[in-house]
């Protein structure tokens, strides 16, 4: 799981054959803190299916803007370019890992 840079983070929603997941949080953020843990075993679950990158939105504020974000966490599933889910809030584990593998392409 990779902090991401402007650039190589464009590039990798448009270019990876794999669904690209976001999360986007702030050190600040409690909810943030809280679903970090989720985050991380859904990276470590998911390997060979899905992409997990991090966002803090306080050191890439273009990207939260760029990509609509009005609170944090929020998350946001990327196929070859294409917004293909968005939650916001700390969901529970099962329920994140339920809504991702539902929102897999095909």
């Amino acid at each position: 799981m990779a902090e991401a840079m402007p650039q190589s983070f464009e590039d990798l929603i448009q270019t990876s054959e794999l669904p690209v997941f976001v999360d986007f949080w702030a050190e600040w953020c409690g909810p943030c803190r809280m679903i970090a843990p989720s985050v991380k075993k859904l990276a470590e679950e998911m390997t060979g299916k899905l992409v997990v990158v991090k966002v803090n939105v306080d050191e890439k504020p273009q990207l939260a803007q760029a990509h609509g974000i009005m609170g944090i966490p929020t998350l946001i599933m990327f196929h070859k370019g294409k917004e293909i889910w968005r939650a916001s809030g700390a969901l529970p584990y099962d329920s994140l890992k339920y809504q991702v593998e539902a929102n897999l392409p095909a």
